[in-house]
């Protein structure tokens, strides 16, 4: 399993999908390598590769090569050097004497070390498409980068044997912009273990009402909709307020917007939230909001089914 972002590394609801998946496929008796990365913006000095086994699954982190590239700034080439690493990991591996049976890649950016790889063993590609730059453009893919991500998506689709999608709504969005000459697609909806969850009663209310978003802080999460309308919600609810939970390229935008809207000091903003701290928000809030432009499945939904809060979607 090749995957950008995989524990220690979150980056978003991804990183919960495949850690989940790995550990599960481990205690299913499945030998599990999971191909991952050391966090931005470090460097070998500090974060060398690893190789390590935990919950059974044997996770590879590779160290970030020296070029001096920006996440948010050098998109492309940042991907493009990650890759490289990944496969130069893959293939010292593969010196050992190991090979896999199959290669998983987990969306766009492990594309290149994905189909590189899956060649070079000479086995089968399995393509997990969490979304796509169309979808999470609305369709609207006429910036150079959006059309760089959206040729790398096709790409790793047309050399997928067979493909995964987290929703029917999903599995059409994947024929319709990349097909018709694709493998088969099967849906398995994204879940979540019921047992991190409490399910006892949650206890009244009795301060200020409470709304709660948690997710990444990207226009398509449609955030900034919920700060619009924050102000509406405390004509008729006085006093509520909305927590942000989640990081994100859009934070500075947002506290703009919310200052744009008179409602700043209504907003709070709580940056990534541990386990721990994510059950503490969910057992106070009033009501989750997801308000989301475009969401593929929506993880955020099930746990907060999953603790009895109440979900505006």
């Amino acid at each position: 399993m090749i995957s950008w972002e995989y524990p220690p590394v979150v980056v978003g609801g991804l990183v919960r999908h495949v850690h989940s998946l790995a550990c599960h496929l481990a205690q299913a008796g499945h030998e599990v390598v999971v191909l991952a990365r050391q966090p931005t913006g470090t460097d070998a000095s500090t974060h060398p590769s690893t190789d390590t086994m935990v919950e059974g699954v044997r996770v590879i982190a590779v160290a970030e090569d020296p070029a001096h590239l920006t996440f948010t700034e050098d998109l492309m080439a940042w991907t493009l050097a990650m890759g490289h690493a990944m496969v130069r990991a893959g293939l010292a591996l593969g010196r050992t004497g190991w090979s896999p049976d199959v290669v998983h890649a987990h969306d766009w950016l492990v594309a290149h070390p994905a189909i590189a790889l899956a060649e070079h063993f000479g086995v089968p590609l399995i393509a997990t498409l969490h979304a796509t730059e169309a979808g999470r453009h609305s369709g609207w893919i006429s910036e150079r980068l959006n059309r760089q991500v959206h040729s790398v998506e096709w790409w790793l689709a047309r050399s997928a044997d067979s493909i995964i999608t987290c929703s029917a709504a999903m599995r059409a969005e994947v024929a319709e912009l990349f097909g018709p000459k694709l493998g088969p697609i099967t849906v398995l909806h994204n879940g979540i273990d019921v047992d991190h969850w409490p399910s006892k009663p949650r206890a009244e209310r009795t301060d200020d009402p409470l709304l709660l978003f948690l997710g990444r802080l990207e226009w398509e999460k449609g955030i900034q909709d919920a700060i619009a309308a924050l102000a509406r919600v405390r004509r008729t609810h006085p006093g509520t307020r909305l927590v942000v939970a989640g990081e994100g390229s859009k934070l500075a935008w947002l506290q703009e917007e919310a200052r744009r809207h008179r409602v700043l000091r209504a907003v709070t903003f709580t940056g990534h939230l541990n386990g721990a701290q994510l059950l503490s928000q969910l057992a106070r809030a009033d009501a989750v909001v997801l308000p989301s432009r475009y969401e593929p499945f929506g993880i955020i939904a099930l746990e907060a089914a999953a603790a009895g809060a109440p979900l505006v979607a």
